[in-house]
């Protein structure tokens, strides 16, 4: 099973480090905070743990079904 990618909207500081470095997978809503851009094919889990891994806010979270993975 691939990851799910949910942002967190509480902690989003709309850095844009997501929407840079994946355009095809991130956009600003109109509040400005990143989301996912629907229907998007995602990446592989590690390219997706690697942008977990950069968002400087945490607000990138990945889960495995319904288990948060710590991208830590």
């Amino acid at each position: 099973m691939s990851y799910r990618v949910e942002i967190d909207r509480d902690v989003c500081i709309s850095s844009g480090r997501c929407v840079a470095d994946r355009p095809d997978l991130f956009r600003f809503d109109d509040e400005e905070l990143a989301e996912p851009v629907p229907g998007a094919t995602l990446p592989a889990d590690a390219a997706l743990l690697d942008l977990a891994r950069t968002c400087p806010s945490g607000a990138l979270r990945l889960f495995d079904g319904e288990v948060e993975i710590d991208a830590g």
